[in-house]
C-alpha cells in the first residue's frame, strides 16, 4: 500500500495534466525518469516544450505550494530537462519550466494555478 503522502501527489499531477491540458497543452510525457531524476510532466504549448513540476498540498499549512521549488529544485530541473532535449533528439528547441501548484482544502474543488515561466526573468 503506497503511504498517503504519495497517493495525494499522484492526484495532484492528474488533476495538473488536466487542467494543462484544458489550458491547451499538449502532454507528451508524464512521469518522465531521465537518469535519477524525474520530470512530472513534459508538455508542448504552442512552439515551446515546456517541463511542469507539480506541487500539491493539502491545506495551506506549509505555503503555497510551489514555494517548494527552491533554486536547488530549479537545477536539478533544469539539468533533467537538457537531459531529456539531448536524449529525444529534439533540435533547436524552445523550452521553458511551468509550475503547477495543486491544493486540496475540506469541501471545496482543488485550487489549481498554473505558473507559466516559473523560473524566467
Amino acid at each position: 500500500m503506497k503511504p498517503a503522502r504519495h497517493l495525494l501527489g499522484q492526484e495532484g499531477e492528474r488533476r495538473a495534466a488536466r487542467a494543462l491540458e484544458a489550458a491547451g497543452y499538449d502532454i507528451v510525457e508524464r512521469n518522465a525518469r531521465v537518469g535519477h531524476d524525474e520530470i512530472d510532466v513534459v508538455a508542448r504549448n504552442g512552439e515551446a516544450w515546456v517541463f511542469v513540476e507539480v506541487k500539491t498540498r493539502r491545506g495551506a499549512g506549509y505555503g503555497a505550494p510551489g514555494e517548494a521549488v527552491t533554486p536547488a529544485k530549479q537545477a536539478k530541473l533544469l539539468r533533467a530537462a537538457a537531459a531529456w532535449l539531448e536524449e529525444h533528439a529534439v533540435p533547436d528547441p524552445v523550452w521553458r519550466f511551468d509550475v503547477v501548484s495543486v491544493t486540496f482544502l475540506d469541501g471545496v474543488a482543488p485550487i489549481i494555478e498554473i505558473v507559466v515561466n516559473a523560473f524566467g526573468e
